[in-house]
């Protein structure tokens, strides 16, 4: 049986990630190390077009990642959480993607897939003892710090996980208290 064969049957002949049900084709999620079903996922043209193409994004086509993301086939769950961080910049990613859980492992690859189209000169995001901070990672607050409008004040010793990076080195977003909110970097450790 061939990789197409074998997707058409595990995705029942629909795209892994939007459901739809037309011009399915394999697509082998990168890094591909061996070229095999459970290193591909089966897309539509339109998902296929959009992942292949930043350019052509169109982000309310993928609010179907709110049902995909939950799939046990480790390559869709890494290409659901490789297009909600494409548009966390949108708000309502961002919630998806603190709620998806990965194994070490699928984040790993995940990871991977996506370090090579965001290898640009950005200084790399550093927590207060100099340790390189990820987008997902998890963090350790230092310092008792009060958050403006919120009321409250997050404590010595929150861990924050999950985090994301923003354009500013300096900052990273994660959730105190169910808040989401913007943390100093020289307020935070990483957590091992």
């Amino acid at each position: 049986m061939t990789i197409e064969q074998t997707l058409l049957e595990r995705s029942n002949g629909c795209c892994e990630l939007c459901g739809s049900d037309t011009a399915l084709t394999a697509f082998d999620v990168p890094p591909v190390a061996v070229a095999d079903a459970d290193h591909a996922i089966l897309l539509c043209s339109k998902c296929r077009e959009q992942v292949e193409d930043a350019d052509k994004v169109d982000p309310n086509h993928w609010r179907c990642l709110n049902d995909s993301m939950w799939s046990q086939i480790p390559a869709v769950q890494v290409m659901a959480w490789r297009m909600l961080n494409q548009l966390a910049s949108e708000g309502w990613p961002q919630d998806l993607l603190d709620m998806l859980y990965l194994d070490d492992d699928v984040l790993a690859w995940a990871k991977a897939g996506s370090a090579d189209e965001s290898s640009t000169d950005v200084a790399p995001t550093l927590d207060s003892n100099g340790a390189v901070l990820q987008a997902g990672d998890t963090v350790t607050l230092i310092k008792d710090l009060d958050v403006k409008g919120a009321g409250f004040t997050a404590k010595r010793g929150t861990a924050v996980r999950n985090i994301s990076l923003t354009d500013n080195p300096e900052q990273i977003e994660g959730r105190v208290n169910g808040v989401r909110i913007v943390l100093l970097t020289c307020y935070l450790k990483k957590s091992s």
